[in-house]
């Protein structure tokens, strides 16, 4: 059943507390009242073409809340070499899923290169086969004119979305208009669901690293497959995972338990933005990026393993309990975390080595969900089986289907004349040189029918015969060699043997 125009907002889950997909209803902050201000002031210095921002190298302005400071750069050598990696497991993805996919998992834990991150997310959620699957789908929603009652209420939260974030900053700017045709897309895809706000800030990351349609189908697996019933009318799902982590809490930090527990905190008062926007809204950038990496490749119990870090790590001792003594401390305490336990490399290790698995999660849901069925009765909402991670999205996939197609990296001009087949590997032409030259039968002056040729990747051949049949003609080009593969994508046994 589709929610009602006439929320303004998302579904309330308790008395007390709500969600939004707003900083300013979620989070307030010192800024918040003049997020509106700046947005439109914004969009109004560069349509009169004087506006100089510095942004920094995710895309905020500098200086402004989603900026950070100072950053740990990877070497460029390093950075390279893990590009080189991910260029040969996405150009063979099915192959690395079905063989190495513990190596993929190491790879997303130290995080994926910043060019290629857009890409990996969409073989890693399923996002690709879903756009193979559906072709022009996306492109009959965008043009289908959408059920009024929610365009309304999408229209009013578009510049909300990360308001200082170069997309996003100016009105009726492209970042906007793709975040409406990506989320009005999909209240037609799930008309049964409609819209939820918080999924404006998920489809907003999204949108910063790849183009609308790609980022319609991350986010349909998103809500499908990872989160499923998230964004729901009733917010069962929430509920339920607010138990869930708060049971589990109790094994990982029994002080910060016992603390919620005496000053009977409900978990959806502080886990409801986290979990639902994926710490978009709560870390700071770069550790938002190294989260999403991993909650890709692993699923929700790296969301489950993130909130205990930071419940942990805020409340977890006596000296950090003696500023909260009471709700609203304790509250205060959860929505100002420190910096230092949402850094980057502290926290991205911490939820590495924290023995929560996909496993307990399900029991303590089995557990959680029969404790609901007693007091409360059934679920409204029959939301699908959840998909820890792109392994068990992929081995759910239904029947056969066509081997993803890799992007080509390197796009060879038309009337390129290649050696596709006869090309031989240059020890294998030293070898054959030598022997030549010991037995006296090297010619050294070349006949007419014989030239020198490169191979795709640059290296010189020996001059042979050239037939017809072993070149490549112009008109086929484009076809034989639509995804030729980079020589920067190194041999998969290469790959094995260590990752920086």
């Amino acid at each position: 059943m589709a929610k009602s125009s006439k929320e303004n907002g998302p579904r309330a889950p308790a008395a007390g507390g709500s969600l939004s997909g707003t900083r300013e209803s979620l989070a307030q902050g010192p800024d918040a009242a003049t997020t509106d201000e700046l947005s439109s002031l914004g969009s109004d210095s560069e349509a009169n073409g004087f506006a100089e921002r510095r942004i920094d190298k995710f895309g905020f302005i500098v200086g402004s809340q989603g900026a950070e400071g100072a950053l740990e750069e990877v070497p460029l050598e390093v950075l390279r070499q893990r590009e080189s990696k991910w260029l040969d497991m996405l150009n063979n993805w099915d192959k690395w899923m079905a063989k190495k996919h513990k190596k993929i998992r190491l790879r997303c834990q130290k995080g994926i290169p910043p060019s290629l991150r857009g890409r990996a997310w969409q073989y890693l959620s399923g996002g690709k086969v879903k756009l193979q699957q559906n072709p022009g789908k996306f492109d009959e929603l965008d043009m289908s004119p959408g059920d009024p009652k929610w365009l309304d209420v999408i229209e009013r939260d578009l510049h909300r979305q990360f308001p200082f974030h170069e997309m996003f900053v100016s009105r009726g700017g492209h970042g906007q208009q793709d975040l409406f045709r990506v989320l009005k897309a999909y209240t037609l895809y799930r008309p049964e669901e409609g819209y939820c706000q918080a999924q404006a800030p998920i489809a907003a990351v999204l949108l910063m690293h790849m183009p609308a349609e790609q980022a319609f189908w991350c986010l349909v697996q998103v809500c499908e497959k990872y989160l499923p019933g998230y964004y729901s009318e009733k917010l069962e799902a929430i509920q339920l995972d607010g138990e869930i982590l708060f049971s589990l809490l109790q094994k990982v930090s029994p002080v910060a338990h016992k603390h919620l527990s005496r000053q009977k905190i409900d978990p959806l008062l502080y886990m409801t933005e986290w979990f639902m926007c994926a710490f978009a809204r709560t870390l700071p950038w770069s550790s938002v990026l190294r989260v999403w990496d991993m909650f890709f490749c692993e699923g929700v119990k790296i969301i489950f393993r993130v909130g205990l870090v930071l419940l942990k790590h805020a409340l977890g001792s006596p000296e950090k309990l003696k500023a909260c003594q009471g709700q609203y401390e304790t509250i205060e305490q959860l929505r100002s975390l420190s910096p230092k336990i949402m850094q980057e490399a502290f926290l991205v290790q911490e939820v590495i080595e924290l023995p929560v698995t996909e496993r307990q999660i399900e029991r303590e849901h089995l557990i959680q969900l029969r404790r609901w069925q007693e007091t409360r009765g059934e679920l409204e909402c029959r939301s699908p089986p959840r998909m820890h991670g792109a392994k068990a999205i992929l081995d759910a996939e239904p029947g056969p289907r066509p081997t993803l197609q890799p992007s080509p990296s390197i796009r060879l001009p038309s009337d390129a004349t290649l050696l596709t087949s006869k090309a031989k590997p240059p020890k294998q032409v030293q070898k054959e040189q030598r022997r030549t030259k010991d037995s006296g039968q090297l010619d050294k002056s070349p006949g007419p029918n014989q030239a020198a040729v490169m191979t795709a990747s640059g290296d010189a051949c020996p001059p042979q015969d050239v037939s017809p049949k072993d070149s490549v003609p112009q008109d086929s080009a484009p076809q034989d060699l639509a995804y030729h593969r980079s020589q920067e994508s190194l041999n998969s046994q290469e790959s094995e043997d260590t990752y920086l």
